[in-house]
This record gives structure tokens, C-alpha cells and sequence, in this order.
């Protein structure tokens, strides 16, 4: 198993400490899992872990990083929708399955010190696992995260940096740190163990429903969810446990959109936007950095793109909170999407839709 380059395709060896190739491009995994078999599950494992044998994992650090992580319930909110309770997580948010990954990665080439940006719930989770596994760790936010999510932040034992400014350049002054000090740069969007992660949320309906729903909304920031979701599907695919993807229903922020606007405008690149304060501050990602890939997967299964409203969101929370799911503002923005999907294309009949981060850490 080794990083091979998505720009030039060098290759590196895992243990490497660099964020990136020497020309700047990102890293992808060289790893071809076996093909996926629900025999292969190790049942007595409770944690995203029973799908090891199809996860690309150096050695047995995740049983001294896991938290119990995954395992979610899939629950129904109505006839056509079924919510997957990703905030049913250690940290309350889906970034747990990405980041056990990556801190047992780290663990196993022996990393003792991490730092990591984030809009709150990576960095979070990233934390907590650093936490569990003894290795120290610094958090960079935007101004204007939730003050409940640095506070769990710095709960963890990290440091959390308040940075001025956007989120990109939140990351921008982050990532000046990965290069002048050398820290390892455990981040969600550079590093790719942590998509390892984020595809067994796939894996985990595949074996809760015995199937694939017809529709499936992902929110699209950075994509990390929507990246271990498209691994998730090749895998599925190349072992005929499904003989055709579901419609993927990609949502962003109307006021944070690039891969909207170049899905529409048929561009290979995320389009240049200039992004205005959302509610939805987990996928307010201007200059996505894996844009190219989220792109190409979109064209490769059919995926349509559609706007979470600003107005829309707050109600959305509402009417959820009503039913007895009390998520946070971007996760709100998922069935806002779904709703105006609704109105703009039709029926999207047996949808499901992450519920990936609770309310708490959002109310502010």
C-alpha cells in the first residue's frame, strides 16, 4: 500500500511525513480492497471496524484509537425519506468514521503531534481520537464557529486557534504551519485514510437494509462524505452487490456553491465564487480542495447538484426538530435540499439523507 499522486502520479510510501507531492498534488491510496462480502463482516465487532478486511489499515492501532464509532440507525421520517443517524457518533458527527481512520494511521507510523483546520466537526473529532491515542494536537477554526464546538475542541486537550476570517483562509494559515514547521498535517480534505472511513457509511446501509435506497442526498463541502461515499460505491459496484448506483443528490450552500456552478456550467474545475455567510458553515468550502475528483465522480454516475435556501434551513430544522431529530443548521440544509429538490425536479422517492451532526453543537 503506498500514496500515489493524483497530479503526476509519484508514488510515496504511507509512512511519509509530507502533506502532498512535491508538485502539489493531493494523495490517493494505492490499495484495491478485496471484493466486498458481507460474510467478510466481523460481526462481533461493534464499530465501524467490522469492515476491516475491506479498509486500508497499516496494523491493529485502531483498536487503541476506536471510540465505537458507526454502527448508526437508519430510521424512517416518512414514506419517502430515511434519515441515517450519523450524529449517533462519539463526537456527535459523522467525521468520526474519517477520523479513527487517520489517528490509527497515525498511531501506526508513530506521529506524536497533529494539526488539522476544520469549520468545527473535523476538527472535533479529530481531536478526540488524538485524544484517545496520545498524540498531541492543534486545531485551527473560523471566526464565527460555534463556541459549543471549541469548547469540545479544547475538552479534547487540544489547542484550538481562532483564526479571522473565511474558512478557506482559516486553512490557508493552517496549512502555512504544515509547511514551515513540518507538523503532520492530520487534515480530512489532504489526507486520504480518512475517506477509508467515511466509505463505511455506505457499507453500514448496504448491510442495515440489504440494499442501496434509490435516492441518496450527500452534503458537498470538502466532500468528505461524498468522496468515501463514491470509493464506497466502485467497491459495491466491481463486487455486484448492486448492479446500478442510486441518483446521488449533491447539496451546497446557495451562498457557498463552486461545484454547483460548475456542474451547471459543464467545468472539470470548481468555478470561482466569492461565498457569503451561511447557516450551513460545515460545507461553506469556496476553493474546494478535491474539487476535481468530487467533479469527475459527478459526471462519471449521473449526480445532480442542487441549492440547500438560506430561508429554507431554520424551518427545516424546525419541522425536524418536531419529529424528534434536533440536528444542527448544515445538517438541516440536507432536507432543505431534499425539499427543494422535490420542487424543482420531482419525487424522489426512497431517499435517504445523513443526519450528520447534531443540534447542540450548533445552537449559537
Amino acid at each position: 500500500m503506498q500514496y500515489i499522486c493524483a497530479k503526476c502520479g509519484k508514488k510515496e510510501e504511507v509512512s511519509t511525513r509530507k502533506a502532498h507531492c512535491d508538485c502539489g498534488g493531493l494523495w490517493k491510496l494505492d490499495f484495491q480492497p478485496p471484493k466486498f462480502d458481507l460474510s467478510e463482516v466481523d460481526r462481533e465487532e461493534w464499530s465501524q471496524f467490522r469492515y476491516r478486511r475491506f479498509m486500508a489499515l497499516a496494523d491493529e492501532s485502531w483498536r487503541e484509537v476506536s471510540l465505537g464509532e458507526g454502527m448508526t440507525p437508519v430510521v424512517r421520517l416518512d414514506e419517502n425519506v430515511l434519515l441515517k443517524m450519523d450524529y449517533f457518533m462519539p463526537t456527535l458527527s459523522f467525521k468520526d468514521r474519517g477520523a479513527a481512520v487517520l489517528v490509527a494511521h497515525c498511531k501506526a507510523i508513530g506521529v506524536d503531534s497533529v494539526v488539522q483546520d476544520s469549520s468545527g466537526n473535523a476538527g472535533n473529532a479529530v481531536a478526540a481520537y488524538c485524544a484517545k491515542a496520545g498524540i498531541r494536537c492543534e486545531i485551527f477554526v473560523p471566526e464565527g464557529t460555534s463556541p459549543k464546538k471549541i469548547d469540545m475542541i479544547r475538552a479534547h486537550g487540544a489547542v484550538c486557534t481562532v483564526v479571522p476570517g473565511s474558512r478557506d483562509h482559516c486553512a490557508d494559515v493552517c496549512r502555512e504551519k504544515v509547511e514551515k514547521e513540518g507538523v503532520y498535517y492530520a487534515n480530512h480534505v489532504y489526507n486520504p485514510f480518512f475517506y477509508e472511513g467515511t466509505k463505511t457509511y455506505l457499507y453500514e446501509v448496504y448491510e442495515q437494509l440489504g440494499r442501496l435506497p434509490r435516492h441518496l442526498v450527500i452534503p458537498v463541502g470538502n466532500g468528505t462524505l461524498f468522496l468515501g461515499v463514491m470509493h464506497a460505491l466502485d467497491e459495491l459496484l466491481a463486487a455486484g452487490c448492486i448492479e446500478k448506483v442510486p441518483q446521488i443528490i449533491a447539496l451546497q450552500s446557495e451562498n457557498c456553491d463552486p461545484l454547483l456552478k460548475a456542474a451547471e456550467e459543464g467545468l472539470d474545475v470548481p468555478a470561482a465564487v466569492s461565498p457569503t455567510p451561511t447557516l450551513a458553515e460545515g460545507i461553506a468550502i469556496g476553493k474546494p480542495m478535491r474539487g476535481e475528483e468530487i467533479l469527475a465522480y459527478a459526471k462519471k454516475y449521473g449526480v445532480r447538484f442542487i441549492h440547500a435556501p438560506e430561508e429554507e434551513i431554520l424551518p427545516a430544522r424546525a419541522y425536524l426538530a418536531r419529529q424528534g431529530i434536533y440536528c444542527e443548521h448544515t445538517t438541516a440544509a440536507n432536507y432543505a435540499a431534499y425539499l427543494n429538490y422535490v420542487k424543482k425536479v420531482g419525487p424522489a422517492p426512497d431517499c435517504l439523507i445523513t443526519m450528520c451532526g447534531a443540534g447542540l453543537k450548533s445552537d449559537h
